[in-house]
């Protein structure tokens, strides 16, 4: 085996004009992140115990849009989705319609060890996290004021928009230099720069595993699901890579983006960087998206069409990267 390697995400298709403090905030949370699951995987921990980890961690920081600091629905609240996969036997776990659970990645995690399902959701979903006894929160504790400005602005606009959180200050020229108009399934959206998290691991065994978690897109309808909790669209793991996807979710929802990558790995032959480039440029149409990827030989990559994309990357030879552009 090479060796391990991480990567993580924060979301892709960030707005040009993000102030620098939010940038170097959000470089300073995925920095963090990956020094965790650094560490992690050099105390020998599994690969997916490590995305778990990772995920949590930020899922507990309000910057990015998963469990707190999710996006808020039409009515004002959150319902957030994930999911988790285990590369060595290809065991997973889902979770979506959750509004009070803390941690959603971990929710979906006991789904995949401690129920005989692979996907749980809405009253379901939470009945089960009674059952395990997983720390939940009022549906307030999720909830921050940037979203409720910026919810505010969507409701102005009549229109759904991407996961995005403008900052209360400067939000007036955010989105002025996106490719504009956007569009989802044929209707337009006025921002663009989706926020979803999300870790892949290969550890020194060379067991891959993937993770993603979200709180969706903001103004969106109650009930809608997106491509987080959906295995082979936003997140994938086999004995070939791990893969976790963020953007438009009707897009990759349609591509099944990230079991793409582990098929023209297997079937075309194509390395790992090559996969993510192909699938990228081949499979979203006129959707915009990213992703990131690890091999079990110890390889790392990413790849994204939009304007930017929050990632952090590692492997144990030493190098490491935490960036935004291209």
């Amino acid at each position: 085996m090479a060796g391990w390697a991480i990567a993580v995400h924060g979301g892709a298709g960030v707005d040009p004009n993000l102030p620098t403090e939010r940038q170097e905030e959000a470089k300073q949370l995925l920095t963090r992140c990956l020094n965790l699951g650094i560490d992690a995987l050099r105390s020998s921990i599994s690969a997916i115990d490590v995305v778990e980890l990772v995920v949590r961690e930020l899922e507990t920081d309000p910057l990015f849009n998963s469990g707190r600091g999710s996006a808020l629905t039409e009515n004002g609240t959150v319902e957030m989705e994930a999911s988790i996969m285990d590369g060595s036997g290809r065991r997973c776990g889902a979770v979506s319609g959750l509004t009070t659970v803390k941690n959603p990645i971990s929710l979906a995690r006991l789904v995949m060890d401690k129920s005989p399902h692979s996907y749980l959701a809405f009253s379901g979903a939470e009945k089960f996290a009674k059952q395990m006894g997983v720390e939940t929160v009022e549906n307030d504790y999720f909830i921050t004021q940037d979203n409720v400005e910026m919810l505010k602005l969507a409701k102005e606009a009549d229109s759904i928009v991407f996961d995005y959180r403008i900052p209360k200050v400067g939000y007036e020229s955010c989105g002025t230099g996106v490719q504009s108009p956007i569009h989802m399934n044929g209707l337009p959206i006025s921002i663009y720069a989706p926020e979803t998290v999300g870790c892949v691991v290969v550890d020194s065994e060379g067991r891959c595993a993937a993770a993603t978690s979200t709180g969706g897109l903001l103004n969106k309808r109650m009930g809608r699901i997106g491509d987080s909790p959906l295995i082979g669209a936003g997140t994938y793991a086999g004995e070939l890579c791990g893969v976790s996807c963020t953007g438009e979710g009707e897009a990759i929802i349609r591509g099944t983006l990230a079991r793409e990558v582990g098929a023209v790995m297997e079937y075309k032959g194509l390395g790992l960087q090559d996969a993510v480039d192909f699938v990228i440029k081949e499979r979203l149409d006129d959707g915009k998206a990213g992703l990131i990827a690890v091999s079990n030989t110890g390889e790392v990559a990413y790849g994204f069409n939009c304007v930017g994309m929050f990632r952090g990357c590692a492997t144990e030879n030493g190098f490491m990267e935490v960036g935004i552009w291209e």
